[in-house]
């Protein structure tokens, strides 16, 4: 099974891996079911998800009525206003077949006039408010890509008492020119509130190149071999008070999962410094 660990101040015990539900965005019921077995095997016990995930959310839904008290159900919304995240978290609820989320997070809070908007009066931070006084959401997370997101969450935090934040790392990010400083700085400041943090795109090897056959449902191409899969999962959970949302395609899930089930010692800087050269690991995000 795979290691749990508490999440942030919320408390909860979720596995160091969460299942990442961009993964079923796109698929049949049947083999969106498929892939319960699969969390279910290895002990994933949380579940994030957006409402911007295609059908992702009609996918979890029929599986919440008979294991809704076996995961940690967390969701998005993408909308910048109150009304219409009042609407999405509503909407949420019902494709996901539930009356309430542990976790409601504002998707995505990257650009600063969005940040703005959202997290203003008349903004959908007020909506997420509201459903959390309302027993509809327990808990306010935010999140975001790109190579600004750190500090923008930093920012964010310095906003508003955010329960959780997400943000990409892997090695490439830990080289960036500019990154590691704001995505430290930000960490720091989430372990002296207590807030869960997330992990993206660690195994995400670069951009796709011009004209590639593209095989995977990732937007970037990841990581193919298991052992080198298994190298920066590893070396992700090294940090052990973060959590790493899995990979947004379900035929390289089961490789993930069997990584962090066997997570106990983090792999040497040299191990994973020769991975990311050898597979040419490089900036998703551009410079």
């Amino acid at each position: 099974m795979i290691e749990k660990r508490r999440f942030g101040r919320i408390g909860h015990m979720s596995s160091a891996v969460l299942f990442g539900g961009a993964a079923i965005g796109a698929v049949d019921q049947g083999t969106a079911d498929r892939v319960l077995d699969l969390l279910l095997e290895h002990g994933v016990n949380h579940i994030d998800t957006a409402a911007g995930y295609g059908d992702s959310e009609l996918r979890i839904g029929p599986w919440m009525p008979r294991h809704r008290n076996d995961f940690f159900l967390a969701t998005k919304t993408g909308e910048r206003t109150y009304e219409g995240a009042r609407d999405g978290i509503r909407r949420s609820l019902e494709r996901l077949q539930t009356d309430h989320v542990d976790l409601i997070q504002l998707h995505a809070l990257v650009h600063p006039d969005e940040w703005d908007q959202a997290l203003s009066p008349g903004g959908a931070l007020d909506a997420a408010v509201e459903a959390r006084e309302e027993g509809l959401a327990r808990h306010i997370g935010v999140t975001g890509h790109g190579w600004t997101i750190a500090a923008m969450h930093h920012r964010s935090l310095e906003r508003f008492d955010f329960d959780s934040i997400l943000m990409p790392w892997n090695w490439y990010a830990a080289h960036h020119e500019t990154y590691p400083a704001d995505f430290q700085r930000t960490l720091t400041l989430a372990r002296e509130r207590d807030v869960a943090v997330q992990i993206i795109k660690s195994v995400a090897r670069g951009p796709w190149a011009a004209g590639a056959d593209r095989i995977r449902t990732t937007w970037y191409e990841p990581l193919e071999n298991e052992d080198d899969i298994t190298t920066a999962v590893h070396w992700v959970l090294g940090l052990p008070d973060v959590f790493l949302n899995s990979v947004s395609d379900i035929n390289l899930l089961p490789a993930v999962l069997r990584a962090a089930e066997s997570f106990q010692a983090v792999p040497s800087d040299a191990a994973v410094a020769a991975m990311a050269e050898r597979t040419g690991m490089a900036s998703i995000f551009g410079i």
